[in-house]
């Protein structure tokens, strides 16, 4: 007598099979957790994120600089409970951090990457933006 697929299945689902991981069926959610200066980046339009990475690749700094006056702007960012100026004074701090650092190429790669952000940043803002309205 054939074991009806029920009775096959429940019996699969006990015995733990090699190389898969059992499913539990629970969901686990990852979040980064991001440093003040990081958590300052604004969301900005996508045009301005990429002019900000471009000003960040031939001038470090010069991006995340002007990216510091979007804040002031209205531009938004992951430090909700902060005043603007405060997050405006986080922004030019990591500019001044990247200009620096430019001279042993620590600043220049950190300019970029931060530009990178911005632009990761802005492209996700669009996808919310229709959204928000």
């Amino acid at each position: 007598m054939d074991p009806c697929p029920k009775d096959s299945e429940s019996a699969a689902a006990a015995e733990p099979s090699r190389g898969a991981a059992p499913s539990s069926g629970v969901v686990v959610q990852v979040r980064e957790k991001k440093g003040p200066l990081r958590a300052a980046i604004p969301y900005m339009p996508f045009p301005v994120a990429v002019i900000c990475l471009f000003l960040n690749t031939f001038v470090p700094g010069l991006g995340t600089f002007v990216s510091a006056f979007t804040v002031l702007c209205g531009a938004r960012t992951d430090l909700p409970d902060r005043h603007k100026c405060c997050v405006f004074w986080l922004n030019i701090a990591a500019a001044l951090i990247q200009i620096l650092t430019a001279i042993v190429m620590v600043g220049w790669i950190m300019s970029i990457f931060w530009g990178m952000d911005m632009v990761i940043l802005a492209s996700k803002y669009s996808t919310l933006a229709p959204q928000l309205l």
